[in-house]
């Protein structure tokens, strides 16, 4: 568990487009299972958790000892009740402590494309061509919109290179 208390945007380096802005100022952070939480509503999710399980396991086990005989299948059931008992304490941590952070995207636009592409294409010995790909993944370049990103590029490469060996 990593603990933070500075921050106010950060962006995915990935070049996805998707921003988390936390105003961090206020809040004690901390990275547990690989989302940012506030450690206060951590303390109290826990908290809620253990009263409600425990609750719910106690008066499981009073209720059932009444009419059943066997302790140990009273003690079983009573644990599947605080078993419920946990389920309905993280719905109401759910509920009460809303995320921290806000998610926005925006559009990318066919320079950012054409950037990524050309990127793709020093690394790794080339991109290839559309005519090497086979009919399945054509399908799905086209399926996602790529198809047509992919064969301008495949052009406009092709137009620059003529363009050098004149």
């Amino acid at each position: 568990m990593k603990s933070s208390s500075a921050s106010a945007a950060t962006a995915a380096g990935d070049g996805s487009g998707i921003h988390a802005h936390v105003d961090a100022s206020t809040l004690k952070l901390a990275e547990v299972w690989g989302d940012t939480v506030d450690l206060r509503h951590l303390a109290w999710s826990v908290a809620l958790g253990v009263a409600i399980s425990v609750a719910a396991f106690e008066a499981g086990k009073a209720v059932l000892s009444s009419a059943v005989s066997d302790a140990a299948i009273v003690r079983a059931y009573a644990m599947l009740i605080g078993l419920g008992g946990c389920l309905a304490a993280g719905a109401l941590s759910a509920f009460f402590f809303k995320p921290k952070r806000v998610v926005t995207d925006h559009t990318v636009g066919e320079s950012d494309r054409q950037h990524v592409l050309k990127q793709l294409a020093e690394e790794g010995g080339g991109i290839g061509s559309i005519a090497d790909l086979p009919p399945n993944a054509a399908a799905e370049l086209k399926e996602l919109g790529l198809y047509d990103l992919f064969a301008a590029y495949e052009l406009s490469e092709q137009a620059a290179q003529a363009k050098g060996e004149r």
